[in-house]
């Protein structure tokens, strides 16, 4: 197993209720800062070891086997700050939370090097770099690019390992309002249906049964019948977190997201899709003695869609 001088090994045996787990499975069970997309990557790297002796991402666990995983220090990230306007709700000395516009990428990706939020939050906390990993300092979760909303940013390793357990336990509570398309007949519900990447449009998230489990809890606000059509304002409440998860399942449901052109169509009546991530609750990092929910209104362009349908 590689290791290196700063980082030591966190070990762990393997009970007779993990015979068979694979090892990144087991590995990401084990510690909860780590995806199992991360433990698999840290295996593939040559940072898990099973009995002594590298182990692969599937490797098969028996009861006994014992466990090493080395985290290595982040690399220097090559991260340019830019002065990008971002609305901080909050800031201690453990996070940050801000009210990412839309049209704001959340993290550099191949398509988008810079001008994402990353970019921004460094001009705001120059200590970010290193938190949490290289590609995305402190982001422990995203918004699509043309979602706005609240995003919550660890300033330090033991508020990223507590937020990235809240949100892989769903300990979070989060609050959407979306606008759908039609008049929704359920004032509640939920939906409870797998996604995964489209088979075909690889671009696209669909219902697709074997994908990853996907609930979404939902509650119709206020409903719409005029001159523009029927719509519906509701609040969305993910229980899950999956990629596209609000947009693909109100489209399931009939009912896709006004001005989304990737499961429904463009609307006269907003620019983008109109979802927005309007409240967040969790519990304080890193002690979690205290529970606090953060709020961040409509922006005017959602605003002024939801007056028009009123009549202001």
């Amino acid at each position: 197993m590689r290791n290196t001088p700063t980082s030591a090994a966190s070990r762990y045996v393997a009970e007779e209720a993990d015979a068979g787990a694979r090892a990144d499975v087991f590995t990401a069970s084990r510690d909860p800062s780590l995806s199992r997309s991360r433990a698999a990557a840290l295996a593939r790297e040559g940072f898990v070891a099973v009995n002594g002796r590298p182990a692969k991402p599937s490797a098969a666990l028996r009861p006994g086997d014992v466990v090493e995983v080395v985290v290595p220090p982040p690399v220097p990230l090559d991260l340019v700050p830019q002065d990008i306007p971002v609305g901080i709700v909050y800031e201690d000395g453990e996070i940050i939370v801000v009210d990412k516009p839309a049209g704001l990428t959340a993290h550099p990706s191949p398509g988008h090097p810079d001008g994402t939020l990353v970019n921004a939050l460094l001009v705001l906390a120059p200590e970010l770099p290193g938190i949490g990993g290289v590609e995305r300092p402190g982001i422990v979760h995203r918004l699509d690019k043309d979602t706005s909303g609240l995003i919550v940013v660890a300033k330090t390793d033991a508020a990223h390992r507590s937020l990235t357990r809240q949100f892989k336990e769903r300990s979070v509570s989060k609050t959407y309002l979306a606008l759908a398309a039609g008049l929704m007949r359920s004032d509640e519900g939920e939906i409870d249906a797998p996604i995964a990447r489209h088979p075909v449009e690889r671009k696209r998230m669909a219902v697709v049964e074997g994908g990853r489990p996907a609930l979404t809890r939902y509650r119709t606000l206020e409903r719409f019948d005029g001159p523009f059509g029927a719509f519906t304002l509701a609040e969305a409440h993910p229980v899950t977190g999956r990629t596209h998860q609000i947009r693909v399942h109100f489209a399931r449901l009939g009912h896709p997201l006004v001005g989304d052109a990737v499961y429904g169509k463009r609307s006269g009546l907003a620019a983008r899709h109109f979802l927005h991530a309007a409240r967040l609750e969790i519990a304080m990092p890193p002690a979690e003695t205290e529970r606090r929910a953060f709020e961040a209104p409509l922006p005017d362009d959602l605003a002024a869609a939801l007056a028009a349908l009123r009549g202001g």
